[in-house]
């Protein structure tokens, strides 16, 4: 069964971010943000915390979903894959946590969520006064707000610092190999943009997806209050389940320069271009290309130790000109 996730002592120590990224794995950070005005208003009480953060508020409306009661405030889909179980809306951060507070005592509540909002655009005043301490103020915040909803497991691309500001959450994490057990919805049809598994993680019985037991015996799992952060590495499953009537939490996303600046700042092209490229083949030349793809990209040995550096190429460290040579040659080859 899970495992409790491992936590990290910050206590304004240099140096930090590097030893948390160094270590590969989700780590918690208790009280990282405990001094925020809105984690201080949350103490006191939900409605002071939305009167808090509604004060921020320039009007700009925001990505907000609606779930009928009956799913459980799990986003999904509904029926056979036929439809994502909730409806879209635009609202401004003040009407949704008005409409949080109104619905917070009711136990049949719509699972209400603002999704991945851009602080900057809705919440400008925001950074002023709630300054990340592990992060450079280049890397922008966004918030999410909602009740009890959870999002089930996904990954991103990304390094991921999230604070919890108001209400719990509970983040169970699986690591990147563990996708074969999540049972991974349609990449083309995913309700927030990110591939979703499919399996709930209260329903380890659903004959359906009989792995995803498997995936928990590798699951890490960590409870967040108010002030507490988790960083996430990048291309680890993440299920986030809110666990009260009103819920907010503050993530930044970040990703290191790579590439000289030629890289797209998204692999998933990558991804489905292989898809493209080497799904349908017999199933020897198919090996053939899984061969070269683990000998040139993933094996830590390097491909190329044995040719002279200045013969090395595109085996070799790429600068800018010899990034835009490669690129030139895919486009040719495409």
């Amino acid at each position: 069964m899970p495992a409790s996730m491992e936590e990290f002592s910050y206590d304004g120590q240099a140096g930090a971010l590097d030893d948390i990224i160094r270590h590969e794995r989700p780590l918690v950070i208790r009280g990282l943000v405990r001094q925020w005005p809105v984690v201080q208003a949350a103490a006191e009480s939900d409605r002071a915390f939305a009167a808090r953060l509604a004060a921020l508020d320039n009007g700009t409306p925001v990505d907000a979903l609606l779930m009928p009661p009956e799913e459980e405030g799990v986003i999904g889909y509904r029926g056979d894959v036929e439809a994502f179980n909730f409806s879209r809306h635009r609202v401004t951060v003040s009407q949704g946590l008005q409409r949080l507070l109104q619905t917070a005592g009711q136990a049949d509540a719509p699972g209400v969520a603002l999704q991945s909002a851009a602080v900057e655009a809705c919440l400008p005043g925001f950074p002023a006064d709630h300054a990340m301490p592990l992060l450079d103020a280049s890397i922008k915040p966004r918030v999410w707000l909602g009740n009890r909803v959870t999002t089930p497991a996904h990954f991103d691309e990304y390094h991921n610092v999230a604070c919890v500001v108001c209400g719990a959450r509970r983040f169970t994490l699986f690591p990147p190999e563990q996708v074969r057990n999540l049972y991974i919805g349609p990449l083309d049809f995913a309700p927030t943009g990110a591939a979703i598994s499919m399996a709930r993680l209260d329903r380890l019985d659903d004959p359906r997806f009989p792995r995803l037991k498997l995936a928990m015996e590798h699951a890490l799992v960590a409870d967040l209050e108010p002030g507490d952060a988790i960083y996430i590495p990048p291309m680890w499953w993440h299920h986030v389940a809110s666990l009260g009537p009103l819920n907010a939490l503050v993530n930044y996303w970040w990703k290191p320069s790579h590439g000289a600046g030629m890289v797209p700042n998204t692999r998933l092209g990558g991804l489905l271009h292989c898809i493209l490229l080497f799904k349908s083949l017999p199933p020897a030349e198919r090996a053939a290309w899984r061969e070269l793809l683990d000998h040139y990209v993933f094996a830590d040995e390097d491909p190329a130790a044995h040719i002279p550096p200045a013969r090395r190429g595109w085996l070799g460290e790429l600068d800018a000109a010899q990034s835009a040579k490669l690129l030139e040659r895919i486009r040719r080859y495409l």
